[in-house]
């Protein structure tokens, strides 16, 4: 897509992570940390992905570092035109490859299962779970996108 100052794994996972430690949610760390190589407004890209947080406006449904994802593959794959069904086709596939993958890691992209799993409702009211759980996907997902966005020439 275009070429940025620094477009290794490693920097744009450490983005991801700078924003979600600056308190931005799940959804828009993963987003912004991508935004400049798609040459996406960045005010643009944190209100489009902030309120996927908490699993979709805390739904606790898909996990918002998830969502945060697949919004960074609509940008890569997404079709712009409404007949163009190979593109949009694809860019399912491309969606739910990276659900699978979450998945294999974390063994669902639920939310609401993440926190169950990794997390006592204490530490979720008291907002610890973003140093347990929700920072790691966060992290992992970001990964992820990345490496499917190399495999596809898209970074």
């Amino acid at each position: 897509m275009c070429a940025t100052k620094n477009t290794t794994k490693e920097f744009i996972i450490e983005e991801a992570l700078n924003h979600f430690d600056e308190g931005y949610a799940c959804s828009q760390s993963v987003l912004l940390a991508f935004a400049d190589h798609f040459k996406l407004d960045k005010t643009m890209a944190k209100r489009i992905s902030s309120t996927f947080g908490g699993g979709m406006g805390r739904l606790r449904e898909t996990c918002g570092a998830v969502t945060g994802g697949f919004m960074v593959l609509g940008l890569a794959f997404g079709n712009e035109e409404p007949k163009d069904l190979d593109t949009k086709l694809n860019s399912y596939t491309k969606v739910r490859e990276l659900n699978k993958l979450v998945e294999d890691i974390h063994g669902t992209t639920n939310c609401r299962q993440l926190l169950i799993k990794h997390a006592t409702e204490t530490e979720v009211q008291d907002r610890k779970h973003h140093k347990i759980i929700c920072r790691k996907v966060v992290d992992d997902a970001t990964a992820l996108v990345y490496d499917i966005l190399k495999e596809n020439n898209e970074i």
